[in-house]
């Protein structure tokens, strides 16, 4: 049924703009039913950060912007499920048109900004779903406008702890300027000591929520051990790897579509992210787990972004042009990686690779 109205409603919705066609998918979405039509394979389930994952395959931050539907998308399938970007107070981010399609390269440009309702309609939403099971994590930023940005993460932990199953501390967007600079070594560390504070005097009355920082994908390497080396010092949970990006490649067809500024997702960003990922493997030691996005469009993308060093994965911009069919694709595709090589679960995946591709020349 699904693939049936994909097949009917996608072409419509690519004559929309980006942005009124997200927000078309969000409202139907709110419709039912949606029920979980297979039961996922037992062998595919992830524990990580101390939670239990049905599956890997997550849907990344920036879809469900205000937590709107995240019963809905796991009830589609996902494994977990990953709301916001959300700022403590509400902001309109950028103006539109802010959402570019690239059609010819299945890639996405976005310079957001940011928009979100605020921290507390969010709030609202997740504490009335709290004892709905599945992991739904938030994904938090600060204000354009704000004086002090780390006491908004402050803020922002205080405030969900109590109502959500992961923190992705979010430092990386390109759209907010200047967010970039808490990536830089003195200022991250300055985060995370008051992150994983505020995160300790909250667990007293919520228990201990994982907290994971998303990082960049065009980080320089030696920006990469400062971060690595400060998130295992700090005892961070984990890493996402990675956002969008600024770059891009060479190989872009829709050259037209690629001069607008913001951060591009999607397919063209998978080489850039997956060897981001394997660096941040090989550096971490297997001191804390990852989460690879970027560039997912398939089941052998999604095997090759955990034979990089995720235990996890998300996507979002996939969906754009292959519906919400590419989910359960993936879970069968990793189920048939498994049977193949006689392996007991995924975590006998993870990092197989990430040496290797760590001596590859550079993408571009």
């Amino acid at each position: 049924m699904i693939g049936l109205l994909e097949a009917f409603t996608r072409p419509l919705l690519r004559l929309l703009d980006a942005e009124d066609a997200h927000r078309l998918a969000i409202y139907a979405l709110k419709l039912p039913p949606f029920v979980k039509l297979v039961a996922d394979d037992p062998r595919i389930a992830v524990r990580a950060f101390g939670l239990n994952f049905p599956n890997p395959v997550g849907m990344a931050a920036g879809f469900d912007k205000h937590a709107e539907v995240p019963d809905a998308l796991l009830k589609l399938g996902f494994g977990f499920v990953e709301v916001g970007t959300v700022t403590p107070l509400p902001q309109v981010g950028n103006l539109r048109p802010r959402v570019f399609r690239l059609p010819h390269d299945q890639g996405v440009i976005n310079r957001l900004g940011f928009n979100s309702e605020g921290a507390e309609a969010v709030l609202r939403r997740l504490a009335a779903r709290a004892n709905a099971g599945g992991i739904v994590g938030v994904n938090v930023g600060a204000n354009k406008e704000s004086v002090d940005r780390i006491a908004d993460y402050v803020r922002l932990i205080e405030t969900f702890a109590p109502v959500v199953g992961y923190f992705s501390i979010n430092i990386s967007s390109p759209n907010t300027p200047g967010l970039r600079e808490l990536q830089q070594a003195k200022m991250f560390d300055d985060l995370l000591a008051r992150v994983m504070d505020a995160r300790a005097r909250m667990s007293r009355q919520a228990g201990t929520t994982p907290v994971l920082i998303k990082i960049a994908p065009d980080l320089t390497l030696n920006e990469l051990d400062d971060l690595v080396g400060g998130a295992r010092r700090h005892r961070v949970d984990g890493m996402i790897v990675g956002n969008t990006t600024l770059a891009r490649p060479p190989t872009l067809r829709d050259q037209t579509v690629a001069k607008e500024a913001g951060g591009l997702s999607g397919r063209p960003l998978f080489t850039r992210a997956t060897r981001m990922l394997a660096e941040t493997y090989v550096r971490v030691e297997g001191a804390f787990p990852l989460i690879g996005v970027g560039g997912i469009d398939s089941g052998a993308t999604a095997v090759a972004k955990i034979r990089a060093g995720a235990c996890l994965i998300q996507l979002y911009s996939a969906l754009v042009f292959h519906g919400l069919r590419l989910v359960a694709s993936i879970k069968s595709e990793l189920s048939n990686e498994l049977r193949r090589g006689a392996h007991k679960g995924i975590d006998e995946l993870v990092g197989a690779d990430a040496a290797a591709m760590t001596a590859e020349k550079w993408p571009e």
